[in-house]
């Protein structure tokens, strides 16, 4: 049996229906392919996107099928978790196929690798990679089409148009829908890389327009709108876990006599524990298995578990707190070294000295982990909100024994995710559980205490910064000890300190005049599991630079916004490579050097929109920050009022950013909201801690997100413009580094008190 899904979601189609139905009618099913091999366009550099290590478009397949009654069906092969990245990949297609819109339906990727190419929402990475070659494949279309028109009227090609889903004949006047021509174009021969036409940016009807139509908004107003955990398939079982609460645990004995006995529980089956690393497979356990899911969860209450909580128990993050607090207070790894900073640290002028911290954080999607799988005849289906399709798909072929040729993930829309739905370890366990049920299939779900408590985390970080002033006020010198976890300990056992790809984000390459700078990593051990996070090491940086740099503007006596300027300088281009020969953020440093013409640009601009230097109530205050982040500008100028006993408000926030053009500045604008008040929530309230191994969070009462009372009075949002000739940068991300920094600076602008340790919290509170 299908799962059960409306038939008119867009999302609900598979390929191989659209496949089907494309044949069936004679319609017209593109892909692309260059001497056997499946290609989207060469392997050229088309804005350096080839050339990006690591994160290279590399063979991916784009489908678009045109049907008989003039519908069209674009394929996209990145999961949507909110980004619009469903609505704006598909426009970019629509636009160079010139489909009108309204008749477009967009059908979701399974994971495929050899057909899709990378499939992994992540890095803010999607359009950027994406946006040049799903233009060729929209462009090759519209020249078949034009082909088949000019065929079947024994006319040139260069006398037809294709426009408005339509190919018109110039001499006489002529017209053929996309749909009546569908078929005679599936046989005519897919131009060459070399013979593509595309538009000019002068010609985009969708691409750079605002108030575009998202792909699946009808359907997530109206209900229709299949996640995670909508999933149904005929005969399913549901199913949660008890899961040890130490990573590394396991169990040692369990009695589930209990659970049985509960109305409609079914089955009770122990889950292996893989110990940690590897990647993202299971942390183990018991599952309780009913024909709902509450009588699973009260099936679970029921259980009695005996574990084995292995050598994590101890595990303290108060203790970890004083782990850190040696590392940073000692020499480490050196990074960058320009010029002797130790040297002049020691020499003449003001010593400024100060440590930033950032705690554990949890995801805490609003839609929990969920996922379904079943086993029919050796092959195994997966429905799931995972951002990374392939990378489930590997896990649950390891954890089945299984050829990946005989393993389906189909992606279902993600609640959000924020970097947590990236590692599948969820989907293995509803594999797992349809293998012991003897292929049934079994739905998975996660309630929010376990989402809290067994999440990837955001690894806690301190920042440990020093500068010696010169008589001027600049910093002669500068040092940077930065010590956190790092997320290579969830794939690599005994991983220590952060890799080069993270203390590349935003560490290593800040764009300051300074004549010695000196950056250090040391090694710091994971005792919990890590994982992305949304902008990942970007703000613990940020957090700790930009606090510092409007700490020593205040102790020069400048403004800080003429402080950070002046370290600036004239803009000019950086090449990161220049800076360490240790720098790798698998990012084309010819294509993305850090211009800081821009960087000056995005302050300049939001200083001025938010009015800075003007007078404001006592008890309010302005604060500066920005950041450059997956290879965009970003600055944010917050205004706070802090009222009796420490309560905040904030009446207004001003964001310039910078992300080259921007394919749906819609998107882009919802982004960069959403990042204002998930960044809030970090800064304000958000800490997870550890006691006896265990996550002493567990739901929103203990670790809450900021509520609409809370949120920003008024926030603007001022995009830089862009030509297409500047490469695309990223948007989902990058609007998240500059918040926190700029909320504390302001809260010292208003109160003269700093704040060097999120979150927030009760730290305003006076008696």
């Amino acid at each position: 049996m299908s799962p059960q899904r409306n038939a008119d979601a867009p999302h609900g189609l598979t390929r191989r229906e659209v496949l089907k139905g494309a044949a069936a009618m004679g319609g017209l099913a593109l892909c692309l392919r260059e001497s056997g091999r499946i290609v989207l366009a060469s392997q050229a550099p088309v804005y350096g996107v080839a050339a990006e290590p690591g994160g290279a478009v590399d063979n991916p397949l784009v489908f678009v099928a045109i049907h008989p009654d003039d519908t069209v069906t674009i394929t996209v092969h990145r999961p949507e978790m909110g980004q619009g990245i469903r609505t704006s990949l598909a426009l970019v297609v629509a636009d160079e196929l010139e489909a009108s819109w309204p008749r477009v339906r967009v059908a979701q990727a399974p994971a495929d690798q050899a057909r899709y190419g990378n499939e992994d929402t992540d890095g803010s990475r999607s359009m950027r990679h994406f946006f040049e070659p799903m233009r060729r494949v929209g462009a090759a279309a519209r020249m078949m089409l034009e082909s088949a028109a000019a065929a079947r009227w024994g006319v040139p090609v260069g006398e037809v148009t294709a426009e408005h889903q339509e190919v018109r004949h110039h001499g006489s006047d002529r017209r053929l829908s996309y749909g009546e021509l569908a078929a005679q174009a599936a046989r005519e021969s897919v131009p060459r890389r070399e013979q593509v036409r595309l538009k000019s940016p002068a010609q985009f009807r969708y691409i750079g327009q605002r108030n575009t139509r998202l792909a699946d908004g009808a359907d997530i107003v109206c209900g229709r709108a299949a996640y995670g955990i909508d999933t149904r398939l005929e005969g399913m079982l549901y199913a949660v876990v008890a899961r040890p609460a130490v990573l590394g645990g396991k169990v040692a004995h369990f009695d589930a006599e209990a659970a049985l006995a509960v109305p409609g529980v079914v089955k009770v089956v122990e889950i292996p524990s893989y110990p940690p690393p590897p990647q993202a497979y299971p942390l183990g356990g018991v599952a309780v298995l009913a024909r709902n899911t509450w009588a699973a969860i009260k099936g679970r209450e029921a259980l009695k578990i005996r574990w084995d909580e292995g050598p994590n128990r101890r595990f303290d993050s108060r203790q970890f707190g004083e782990v850190l607090e040696r590392a940073v207070r000692n020499p480490g790894k050196a990074v960058r070294n320009d010029g002797d900073a130790m040297a002049a640290l020691r020499g003449a002028g003001r010593r400024i000295e100060a440590e930033y911290y950032l705690p554990f954080l949890a995801h805490a999607s609003m839609e929990p982990p969920a996922a379904t799988a079943r086993i029919v005849d050796g092959r195994c289906e997966v429905w799931a909100p995972v951002q990374d399709p392939q990378g489930t798909r590997d896990l649950v072929t390891g954890l089945l024994g299984m050829k990946e040729a005989d393993v389906t993930v189909h992606v279902t829309l993600l609640g959000g995710a924020f970097g947590r739905k990236s590692l599948g370890d969820f989907a293995g366990e509803a594999a797992l559980l349809s293998k012991a049920m003897g292929g049934a299939p079994v739905r998975v779900t996660w309630t929010r205490e376990d989402d809290i408590r067994h999440d990837y985390y955001q690894a806690a970080a301190l920042e440990h910064l020093e500068a010696v002033l010169g008589a001027d006020g600049m910093p002669l010198a500068w040092l940077h000890r930065s010590a956190s976890p790092t997320e290579d300990a969830t794939f690599t056992a005994g991983a220590e300190g952060e890799d080069s790809s993270e203390y590349g984000m935003g560490m290593i390459n800040i764009p300051f005049r300074i004549p010695n700078i000196r950056l250090e990593v040391p090694g710091v051990p994971a005792y919990a599991r890590i994982g992305w996070f949304r902008s990942v090491y970007n703000i613990a940086h940020g957090f700790a630079i930009q606090s510092f740099l409007d700490e020593l503007a205040h102790a020069a006596g400048r403004d800080p916004r003429e402080y950070q300027l002046a370290l600036i300088g004239p803009a000019r281009r950086i090449d990161p490579r220049t800076l360490s020969d240790q720098w790798n953020y698998g990012e084309s440093p010819t294509l993305y050097p850090l211009d800081t013409g821009r960087l000056r640009a995005v302050i300049e601009r939001a200083t001025h929109e938010a009015g800075w230097g003007r007078s404001v109530p006592k008890g309010r205050g302005l604060g500066l920050a920005a950041t450059y982040s997956f290879m965009s500008y970003a600055a944010a100028v917050i205004e706070v009022e802090v009222g009796a006993g420490g309560k905040i408000a904030i009446p207004r926030v001003d964001i310039a950013f910078d992300c080259g053009p921007q394919v749906n500045p819609d998107r882009v604008r919802a982004q960069l909201e959403g990042a204002c008040i998930m960044g809030l929530t970090v800064a304000k309230h958000g800490e997870i801690t550890f006691g006896d191994g265990r996550v002493l969070q567990s739901n929103f009462d203990d670790f809450p997100v900021m509520r609409i009372s809370e949120a920003p009075r008024d926030i603007r949002l001022h995009l830089q413009p862009a030509t297409f000739e500047v490469p695309l940068g990223g948007v989902g991300e990058p609007g998240m580094p500059p918040i926190a920094p700029a909320l504390c600076n302001a809260i010292f602008a208003a109160t003269g008190r700093r704040i060097r340790r999120l979150p927030i919290g009760q730290q305003l509170k006076t008696s």
